[in-house]
C-alpha cells in the first residue's frame, strides 16, 4: 500500500515546508512546524480539471440530504448508563454514543483504573467494550483487572492506529478505551508517538471513526508540568467532553471535575474514593469533606458553600498568619490562586484595618479541591480574620459571598441551594451579601446579611 505524502506545515503561519527545520521560512518562528498528512488544495489540477469538463464544484462531491432537526433519526437521550452514579452524572447522564471524551490527570491518579472499571461495568450489562492498551503489556492489565473484578473485558494490546480501527470496524464494540493517545501512532507519519503531530492526526481519526460507527471513544491524555494536557491545544477542542482528575495522591479521594462538555453542564463534578478495589462514587462529597472539622476545630477554619456545575459543595477553608521569620513574608496557598488571594490581603489591610505585611500567610481548601468560584472569597477572608485574632468562628456558620475591592460583600449565584445543603449538614448561620438574602427564610438556619468585610468582622470579633 503506498504511503501517504506527508508536509510540515507551521502551526503559526500555515505554511508548507518538505522537510522539518527548526524556524519557519515565512514567519520566522522557531520550533513550529508539525508534520501532517498533505490533502490536495482546491487549486491543484485547475487545467487539467477544465479540460475534463469539471467546474467550480469540483469533482467527486455528491448532494446530500438536508433533513429538518425534528426528523433525525435517534435523536431521543439513548445514553449508556455505568452503574458509576459520579461517573455518568459528570458525563451529564451518561456515554452518548458516537462520542468521545478525553480524560487527563496526573500520573497513578486512576484514570486507567475508572476507564476499566467503566469497560467492566458495561460488559456486566451487555454492552461490548475494548480496552485497547498501549502502554501496559497484557499481563500488567490483568494484574489491574482482578483486583477490580474487570477479567470479562476485551483487551487488545496495539499502537498502531489502523490496527485499532481495523479491530474495532469489525468488533463494533459500544464503548473504546485508548490508553493512552500518547502512546498511539499512525503509519501516515514520520514522527514519534506523542509529538504534536500523530497526536493530532490519531484523534482527529478516532473521532470520526466515533462519529461515524456509533462507538463512544474515551483516550486518556498524559498532562504537562502545568497540569495541562500534552499535545496541542487543538486536542481538547476536537473532542466532544474533557474530563480532569483532581486530588492530592497521599489522600483517598479523587475529584473528576468536566471542563468541556457538549452534552451536560461543564463543571460538574464527581468525587470518587480509592480503595483496593478501585474507585468507589462517594454519595455525600460535603460530609467527605467535613468529616474531621468537629474534632479538630480552631482558628483560621471557615466553611464556604460553592458550586460545582449544578451542585453544592461545602468545602473547609484553613488559613495561617504567623511572624515571619525572615526576609519578604511567604504566601503559600493550596487549592486557590495565590494572585487572589494578594489581593484579598490588599482589601483586608486597606478596608479593614487587619495588616499582614509583616505576617507569613498560609492557606489551604481542605480535600485536595481547587476553589475557583469568586463566592469562597468571604470565607477566605473570614478564615484569615480568624487566625490573625487567634479565634476560632462558630463552628456551624458558613459564608459565602465574593469581596470586592471596596471591601463590599456582592451577592452570589442560586444562594438558596447552597444555603439548602448547608441545613441539610447541620450548620446553623450562613453569612451573605445583603443582597443574597433569600426572600423565604428557614426555619432551622438563620441568614445574616452582611454589606462590608468590617461589618463581619465586627459581628464575629467585638
Amino acid at each position: 500500500m503506498a504511503r501517504a505524502r506527508t508536509v510540515y506545515r507551521c502551526t503559526e503561519c500555515g505554511a508548507e515546508h518538505a522537510r522539518w527545520a527548526g524556524r519557519c521560512d515565512a514567519c520566522g518562528e522557531w520550533n513550529t512546524l508539525v508534520e501532517e498528512v498533505a490533502t490536495p488544495r482546491a487549486g491543484d489540477g485547475g487545467a487539467a480539471r477544465r479540460k475534463a469538463g469539471v467546474g467550480a464544484l469540483g469533482s467527486g462531491g455528491r448532494v446530500a440530504q438536508t433533513p429538518r432537526l425534528k426528523e433525525v433519526v435517534g435523536a431521543e437521550d439513548h445514553r449508556l448508563r455505568t452503574g458509576l452514579d459520579e461517573f455518568d452524572f459528570v458525563l451529564g447522564g451518561g456515554i452518548v454514543p458516537g462520542s468521545m471524551v478525553l480524560v487527563g490527570g496526573e500520573p497513578g491518579i486512576g484514570k486507567s483504573t475508572i476507564l476499566l472499571q467503566v469497560a467492566a461495568q458495561l460488559e456486566a450489562t451487555g454492552v461490548p467494550a475494548l480496552y485497547v492498551s498501549g502502554e501496559e503489556s497484557p499481563l500488567q492489565v490483568k494484574l489491574r483487572a482482578d483486583r477490580l473484578g474487570a477479567g470479562e473485558v476485551s483487551l487488545l494490546g496495539e499502537t498502531l492506529l489502523e490496527t485499532i480501527l481495523a479491530t474495532a470496524a469489525a468488533r463494533a464494540p459500544a464503548v473504546m478505551v485508548v490508553d493512552s493517545i500518547q502512546s498511539v501512532f499512525t503509519g501516515d507519519l514520520e514522527g514519534a508517538p506523542g509529538n504534536v503531530g500523530q497526536v493530532r492526526e490519531c484523534a482527529a481519526r478516532l473521532m470520526r471513526f466515533a462519529k461515524e460507527s456509533g462507538t463512544a471513544v474515551f483516550v486518556i491524555g498524559h498532562v504537562t508540568k502545568g497540569g495541562g494536557i500534552a499535545g496541542p491545544k487543538t486536542l481538547e477542542h476536537v473532542v466532544d467532553t474533557v474530563l480532569y482528575f483532581e486530588g492530592e495522591g497521599s489522600l483517598d479521594h479523587r475529584v473528576l471535575r468536566a471542563t468541556k462538555n457538549r452534552f451536560g453542564s461543564v463543571d460538574e463534578i464527581g468525587v470518587f474514593r480509592m480503595t483496593e478495589q478501585g474507585l468507589i462514587p462517594v454519595e455525600n462529597p460535603s460530609a467527605l469533606f467535613l468529616g474531621d472539622r468537629e474534632k479538630h476545630h480552631a482558628s483560621g477554619s471557615a466553611v464556604t458553600a460553592l458550586l460545582e456545575g449544578t451542585r453544592p459543595l461545602l468545602l473547609e477553608v484553613q488559613a495561617l498568619a504567623a511572624k515571619a521569620g525572615f526576609g519578604t513574608p511567604q504566601r503559600v496557598t493550596t487549592g486557590y490562586d495565590a494572585r487572589r488571594l494578594a489581593l484579598l490581603l490588599a482589601v483586608l489591610d486597606k478596608r479593614a484595618g487587619l495588616a499582614f505585611a509583616n505576617l507569613d500567610v498560609f492557606l489551604n481548601v481542605v480535600g485536595g479541591v481547587r476553589m475557583q468560584e469568586p463566592a469562597g472569597d468571604l470565607a477566605v477572608a473570614a478564615a484569615l480574620a480568624s487566625s490573625l485574632y487567634d479565634r476560632a468562628l462558630p463552628p456551624d456558620a458558613i459564608f459565602v459571598g465574593e469581596v470586592g475591592l471596596g471591601g463590599e460583600v456582592r451577592a452570589v449565584s442560586q444562594v438558596e441551594r447552597r444555603i439548602a445543603e448547608a441545613e441539610k449538614m447541620g450548620m446553623r448561620t450562613a453569612y451573605v451579601g445583603e443582597r443574597s438574602v433569600p426572600r423565604r427564610g428557614s426555619r432551622t438556619i438563620r441568614v445574616e446579611g452582611v454589606p462590608t468585610i468590617a461589618d463581619l468582622f465586627r459581628q464575629l470579633f467585638r
